[in-house]
């Protein structure tokens, strides 16, 4: 099957990265479901044959993420079979549990190789295709942790307000290429994410957090595959968003997410009040300005 006999007669081509479980998998679901063609990655790309079968529209692909020489190996393998990438999906990351102290160095550059340095790997190996096109979606899965750091999960997070800070600036660079930049920060969905497959959990235990981050430690134990969101209902909408002609720079999904959201702004817009005095006095005097 040659990319240029192929891609016409897909509507849309995706690369999912961490495809072959989660959020990933389901996402790339609702795309072969809906007659798309989808470039799946996973640094085993078996596990992606045993999750969603043998398809002509389906091309998996082995990919650790933090490696820049693979990542620039699957798009040209996705682009040689299908010629082009519509939607890029930087779904691939992993969390980390533990108060900050609690993290060693090298579990903090390993959460970030993954969840910030891969994301910018894959991102870097398909943008070229999307501007020589003028078209494309990148799509960056945040979380309510990028709305939000909380204890336990604040390395974790920090990655995840990185990835924000990286989709605001693709969104600004991007848009007068039409090519569009969404990140979507799903809230708690049941996936594994809260399995050891996909959650690290700093050894280290100090007990001084015990009322922070150790409460959180032992809520994830009783939140896992209890979690409020649907992972269908969420593939489903990550299907509309493709969809959509003007798409945000934000999609927040789940409730929990929309509750973070509005107590978030609250009180910024709170503690800024509180304080405008104080943060208004460090200009220079407009005279001196002048």
């Amino acid at each position: 099957m040659t990319a240029h006999a192929s891609s016409p007669s897909f509507p849309r081509i995706w690369l999912i990265t961490g495809a072959s479980r989660g959020i990933g998998a389901r996402i790339a679901e609702a795309a072969l479901a809906q007659g798309d063609a989808v470039v799946a990655t996973s640094r085993n790309a078996e596990s992606i044959t045993r999750r969603l079968g043998a398809s002509d529209a389906l091309l998996p692909l082995a990919l650790d993420v933090t490696d820049e020489a693979q990542a620039r190996h699957a798009v040209g393998a996705a682009l040689d079979r299908f010629g082009r990438i519509d939607v890029l999906v930087n779904n691939a990351g992993y969390g980390l549990l533990g108060a900050v102290e609690e993290a060693t160095a090298d579990e903090v550059r390993s959460l970030y190789e993954t969840n910030v340095f891969g994301l910018l790997n894959v991102t870097r190996a398909v943008l070229p295709s999307m501007r020589a096109r003028r078209a494309g979606h990148v799509i960056n899965i945040s979380s309510l942790g990028g709305v939000r750091s909380a204890a336990g999960f604040g390395v974790y997070c920090s990655t995840k307000f990185a990835v924000e800070g990286i989709t605001e600036a693709l969104h600004a660079e991007l848009a007068p290429l039409g090519i569009h930049a969404t990140v979507v920060e799903p809230g708690y969905f049941r996936t594994e994410f809260l399995d050891t497959a996909s959650l690290a959990v700093s050894p280290l235990v100090l007990e001084d957090y015990a009322p922070s981050a150790g409460v959180i430690r032992e809520a994830a134990r009783r939140i896992n595959l209890n979690q409020p969101g649907d992972p269908v209902r969420l593939a489903q909408a990550m299907m509309q968003l493709v969809a959509s002609p003007t798409p945000p720079l934000r999609l927040p999904l789940g409730t929990d997410t929309l509750q973070a959201i509005a107590e978030k702004h609250a009180f910024v817009e709170k503690e800024t009040a509180a304080w405008r005095e104080l943060a208004a006095s460090t200009d220079f005097p407009q005279q001196a300005a002048a």
